[in-house]
C-alpha cells in the first residue's frame, strides 16, 4: 500500500500531469507535493484548492440524492464526503481533486493538475480513484 510520496510519483506518470499534491482540506496544508504548482507555489495552491474542496464536501446540495442529511459529519454514518471528485476545467488544463476516505476524518484529497492538450481527464479520474483507495496515511 503506497504512502503519500509513492502516490504522488504515480500521479505524475499520468499523461499530461504537471503537478500533484495530497492536501488536507480542513487546514489547507499540503501533506506532499510533486511537479509544478499552477501559480508557482505549492502552499498557496493547496490552500486555494482546499477552499473549493471544502465547499463541495460541506454543502448539502452535493449530498447523494435520497441520502439523509443530518446524521453524521457529512449527513450520514459514513465519514466520507458526499462527493468523490471535483473537476475544474480551464482554457489550458484541468484540475482534478479526488477525495480520500480514511478511518479518521476523511479530510484529505489528491489534487492533480493536467495540461489540457496532453492530459487525459477520464483516465486520470479512474487512476486517481484507484490511488485514493490504496493510499495509506499514517
Amino acid at each position: 500500500m503506497p504512502g503519500i510520496d509513492e502516490c504522488l510519483l504515480e500521479a505524475m506518470t499520468l499523461p499530461g500531469a504537471r503537478g500533484a499534491a495530497v492536501v488536507d482540506w480542513i487546514s489547507g496544508l499540503a501533506l506532499g507535493t510533486a511537479g509544478e504548482a499552477p501559480n508557482g507555489c505549492h502552499e498557496t495552491t493547496a490552500a486555494e484548492t482546499a477552499e473549493l474542496a471544502r465547499a463541495a464536501a460541506e454543502h448539502t446540495v452535493f449530498a447523494a440524492a435520497g441520502s439523509a442529511v443530518g446524521g453524521g459529519e457529512y449527513g450520514g454514518s459514513d465519514k466520507s464526503p458526499p462527493v468523490e471528485d471535483v473537476i475544474v476545467t480551464t482554457r489550458t488544463g484541468y484540475h482534478l481533486m479526488t477525495f480520500v476516505a480514511t478511518t479518521f476524518d476523511s479530510s484529505v484529497f489528491i489534487h492533480l493538475w493536467l495540461d489540457g492538450p496532453e492530459g487525459n481527464l477520464a483516465l486520470s479520474r479512474i487512476r486517481l480513484r484507484e490511488m485514493a483507495e490504496r493510499l495509506v496515511l499514517l
